[in-house]
C-alpha cells in the first residue's frame, strides 16, 4: 500500500511538474556527436554500462540531463560534457534521441521464466511490487508519471543502476521516482535483479504482445 500510495503521488507530481520536451531534433541530431561515443549516434549503445537512449521518452530524457547537469544525478562521465550546454541544446538532443528506434536484444533463455515472474507479478513474499506498475507490460514505461521505457535496455546497464538504488541512492530530494525505485530495490536480491534484467533486455513486443524471449 505504501508503494501504490507513493507511485500515486508521484504521478502527481509529474503530472504538473514535469519538463516537456520541446526541442528541435534536427539541431539535437548536431549535437549528438559528442554522446556517440558511449550512447551510439543513434542511441542504440554497444557498451552495455551505457544505456541506449534511442526511442525513450523527451520528457523522461530532458530531465535527466538536466539532473545530471545539476548535480542531482551523479554521474560523473556526463557532468563535463552537459556543464555547458543550455537548456534549448538539453531539449534538442531529448527530442533528437526520442525519434530513433531502439535496437532489441535477447534475454537469457535460462532466466526468462524467473524475470517474467518478477517483472509482471512481483515478489508477494518479500513486498517487491511488478516492475510493470510503473514501466507497462511491455517496458514501455507511463511517460507522464515519468517511468522510463525500459525494454530492450542493457542488463549490465540496469544492474549498476538497481544496485545504486538498494544502498540508497536517489537523484535528489525532489525526485520521487528514484525514491520509488530505492523502495522497490532495497528488497531484491541478486539472483532476481540478475533474472529481471535480463528478462528486460529482451522485452519487446511481438505481434502486439509483450515478449521477453
Amino acid at each position: 500500500m505504501k508503494f501504490v500510495l507513493t507511485a500515486l503521488a508521484s504521478m502527481l507530481m509529474l503530472l504538473t511538474l514535469q519538463a516537456r520536451a520541446e526541442g528541435d531534433s534536427k539541431a539535437g541530431q548536431k549535437d549528438a556527436a559528442v554522446c556517440a561515443a558511449c550512447h551510439g549516434m543513434d542511441g542504440n549503445s554497444v557498451v552495455a554500462q551505457w544505456p541506449k537512449l534511442a526511442g525513450q521518452h523527451p520528457g523522461y530524457l530532458l530531465r535527466q540531463l538536466k539532473l545530471i547537469r545539476g548535480g542531482a544525478r551523479p554521474v560523473p562521465e556526463m557532468a563535463p560534457i552537459v556543464a555547458n550546454l543550455t537548456d534549448q541544446q538539453l531539449e534538442d538532443l531529448a527530442a533528437y534521441f526520442s525519434t530513433q528506434s531502439p535496437k532489441p536484444d535477447v534475454a537469457d533463455p535460462k532466466l526468462v521464466e524467473a524475470g517474467r515472474q518478477l517483472f509482471r507479478a512481483g515478489n508477494s513474499d518479500t513486498g517487491v511490487p511488478a516492475c510493470m506498475a510503473c514501466h507497462g507490460p511491455a517496458g514501455e514505461g507511463i511517460p507522464l508519471a515519468g517511468y522510463p521505457m525500459v525494454a530492450g535496455q542493457h542488463a549490465v546497464y540496469l544492474t549498476n543502476q538497481l544496485q545504486k538504488f538498494r544502498n540508497g541512492q536517489t537523484w535528489g530530494e525532489d525526485d520521487t521516482p528514484s525514491k520509488v525505485m530505492v523502495g522497490v530495490a532495497q528488497a531484491l536480491t541478486d539472483d532476481e535483479i540478475k533474472s529481471v534484467t535480463s528478462y528486460i533486455q529482451g522485452l519487446h513486443r511481438v505481434s502486439g504482445n509483450p515478449s521477453g524471449e
